[in-house]
């Protein structure tokens, strides 16, 4: 299927940075509507609860004067009104020193019958009082005005007042209390005006900032959203050259956060996937010369038998010999391939079982008596001590296998190799050490990997899976492996038999 085709079958959707403009200026229109919505549904009402509770304050404290007070604070014979003028200088004068702060508030004080017994008014205009005023500077008041009395009368029917009055364009709260003996109604209100003009100024203003907002915001977006998806576009384009064969790209990391990690996990993922694809070359040059020299051999030995040597039982014999050498070859080298794949693939996992690793380092190293003294090799046992494991002892004993046929490949001139089983906290330690060659550090990341031979191995007979299938045996385990080695002294491959997973 060709590229285009794809683009073709894929569906449409928004890309990362009409993503992000849809999405800061989706916030930025719901903060807007959200502040609009504060300011029509909640301003006022928050203003008008904060302006009652501060009048039934001071209504309370006000009548609490009252309640106080020893002797009469008014009274009313047919001759009219008389008032204590020592209490209510004393009410003025309390007014005076902020004790009770009624600035900008009108207060209204009267008795059962309705009337006005004083009034202290720092509000113009007053819509109980009907405050006037004149170029002189000087003000009038009507101190029992309907609205007054109407306001009254409810006080005294219902104990307490709550009210807002309204005329024309302005608005005025009252809120009264009664003294304790009944007699006496304190009205205390403010001004709404201006809490009802600053919602309309707000509300009026709000569209055009609104709208400016929203512009800035959207080119706010737009370059924000260049500056963040640009090292997304890199990546993008550094990815269609490596599905297109170009395993030299590198994305130059200029941040330190999560896209910066991102860029530099996708150079470390180039290296790997450029060093697999080399490795995939080598794979398939090795396998080919591997399945080639042997094939090559079984065949013309076998036209030489068919054509020449039928008849010649001494030559029959030495060339089939040769071919059944050459098909063991071949049976070894597709049953290595075949073993990794399914180690690796997971299709032959462990069975686990308790069992002591010291003794099939005996059982195993009893195996190689045979070749030792046919080559007057030693293979120095050290495993003395239990070693209680928990692993799959055959899978185990395949790893053994290849480690110690590595070694013996790898021989020096001493001609020993050494196997050791160490004791350690819930597991133990296995090495096996050549005193051969070594592997050059360069090589060593490298030596468990499929076909991979360090240098001096080239040339060398093997199928190169040896290590492949070790290293997926003990990742299946969990355990941790590794290799020591010093050139010209040798190398010391281990692996820690307790589990590290979490």
């Amino acid at each position: 299927m060709k590229k285009d085709e794809i683009k073709q079958k894929r569906p449409f959707a928004p890309g990362i940075q009409w993503q992000l403009m849809l999405f800061i200026g989706g916030i930025t229109l719901f903060t807007l509507l959200l502040v609009w919505g504060i300011i029509t549904y909640a301003l006022e009402p928050q203003y008008n609860r904060n302006i009652r509770a501060k009048l039934d304050s001071k209504a309370a404290a006000i009548t609490a004067l009252i309640d106080q007070s020893d002797a009469e604070i008014s009274s009313r014979t047919y001759q009219g009104l008389y008032l204590n003028d020592e209490f209510w200088s004393g009410v003025s004068q309390t007014f005076r020193d902020k004790k009770i702060n009624v600035d900008g508030n009108c207060v209204d004080f009267s008795d059962s019958t309705l009337r006005c017994l004083k009034a202290y008014e720092s509000m113009y205009p007053c819509l109980l009082h009907e405050s006037t005023g004149a170029f002189g500077g000087e003000f009038g008041y009507n101190l029992d005005t309907r609205i007054a009395i109407q306001l009254r009368q409810k006080l005294f029917q219902d104990g307490s007042l709550y009210q807002i009055v309204k005329i024309g364009s302005s608005m005025q709260m009252c809120v009264g209390r009664l003294s304790a003996d009944g007699q006496y109604g304190v009205i205390v209100s403010a001004s709404l005006a201006q809490i009802t003009t600053a919602a309309e100024v707000l509300r009026a203003i709000l569209g055009p900032v609104a709208l400016i907002l929203l512009v800035l915001d959207l080119l706010l977006a737009i370059l924000f959203s260049r500056w963040f998806t640009n090292p997304i576009r890199k990546l993008s384009n550094g990815a269609q050259e490596i599905a297109s064969g170009n395993y030299d790209v590198q994305i130059k990391v200029e941040r330190h956060d999560e896209i910066g990690r991102l860029a530099e996990d996708f150079n470390h993922m180039v290296t790997e996937v450029k060093r697999s694809a080399q490795l995939e070359k080598d794979i398939l040059a090795n396998v080919s010369h591997d399945l080639r020299t042997p094939l090559t051999l079984i065949k013309g030995y076998a036209e030489t038998v068919r054509d020449l040597t039928g008849s010649d039982d001494a030559k029959r014999t030495e060339q089939c010999s040769i071919i059944v050498d050459e098909t063991n070859r071949l049976s070894t080298l597709v049953n290595s391939v075949m073993e990794l794949s399914k180690v690796q693939s997971g299709a032959e996992r462990p069975n686990l079982v308790d069992f002591d690793m010291s003794d099939l380092c005996f059982e195993v190293a009893g195996r190689y008596d045979a070749l030792c003294d046919k080559n007057h090799w030693q293979l120095d046992l050290q495993a003395n001590e239990p070693c209680p494991v928990s692993a799959d002892p055959a899978m185990m004993e395949r790893v053994m296998h290849n480690l110690l046929g590595n070694a013996f490949h790898h021989i020096g001139a001493d001609g020993v190799v050494v196997l050791r089983a160490i004791p350690q906290e819930k597991g133990c330690r296995i090495e096996i050490e050549d005193h051969g060659p070594g592997i050059p550090p360069e090589d060593l990341p490298y030596i468990f990997d499929r076909y991979y031979r360090a240098r001096q191995d080239s040339g060398r007979t093997g199928t190169g899976l040896g290590l492949s299938i070790t290293k997926a045996i003990l990742q299946q385990h969990g355990f941790a492996f590794g290799v020591d080695s010093a050139v010209g002294r040798g190398s010391t491959f281990w692996f820690e038999m307790k589990d590290t997973r979490k």
